[in-house]
């Protein structure tokens, strides 16, 4: 059983493509309670590092993660989010051995946690247990995107977080956070699971398919979203 205690947190991803859009984002999911604030993939790839500087310019004291899901390089991207003001980075399991190794390495040189993503690894839960053993801080477990809609689309099936996610908390001691086509009850729930990082994102809060701001009151939701995770008991 995990045994790091961790609060439960909530996250909110923000994969959009536009830098206004995602600060404005950010300043409603604060309101609403969220703790961590995402520079998802898509505004990386849209804005660069410039996006984790204005989210840190703008909330100087909120733990920001920079979702740039590294797999060479390991040492030198690192660095550059946490300089940017990250406090958190992403690496990937699927990367080699060392490159993990360098993102560790950095991010005890600048102050930086380390979040291990299994996306794409044969074995989930031994994938999330190397990366805990490489010192990563946090896993990550992952069903990406493309997997999900493309199991969906052959007529299986569509693969969850939630099928193996009690089995990776078990294997590690390092907080998990569960990601990949959860819904709202689903991603409310993974406290109980033993995974405290409650990550919202697409489809939740953000349109999957267009990478903007989903429709509807978003900060009324939100503020029930955290409200009923805040409330649970960290296991």
């Amino acid at each position: 059983m995990n045994t790091a205690p961790h609060p439960p947190t909530v996250q909110i991803s923000l994969d959009l493509t536009d830098l206004d859009e995602a600060i404005e984002t950010a300043a409603l999911a604060l309101r609403a309670g969220v703790d961590w604030l995402e520079a998802g993939t898509p505004l990386i790839l849209a804005e660069g590092l410039r996006s984790v500087r204005t989210l840190r310019d703008n909330f100087p004291d909120v733990p920001i993660v920079a979702d740039l899901k590294t797999m060479d390089g390991g040492y030198l991207e690192a660095e550059m989010m946490a300089k940017a003001g990250a406090t958190h980075v992403v690496v990937m399991a699927r990367a080699h051995e060392e490159t993990i190794r360098c993102v560790v390495k950095a991010g005890q040189d600048f102050g930086c946690k380390v979040m291990g993503d299994n996306l794409g690894c044969p074995d989930m839960v031994a994938g999330g247990k190397w990366l805990e053993d490489l010192g990563c801080d946090y896993v990550i477990h992952h069903i990406g995107y493309d997997e999900r809609r493309g199991i969906a689309a052959a007529g299986h099936r569509m693969p969850s977080p939630l099928d193996q996610l009690r089995e990776v908390v078990a294997a590690v001691n390092v907080p998990v956070q569960a990601v990949g086509g959860l819904s709202l009850e689903q991603a409310i729930a993974c406290p109980q699971y033993g995974a405290p990082l409650v990550v919202l994102g697409a489809p939740l809060t953000i349109d999957a398919d267009a990478f903007k701001t989903a429709d509807g009151n978003l900060e009324d939701s939100l503020r029930m979203i955290c409200k009923a995770v805040h409330e649970q008991a960290a296991l």
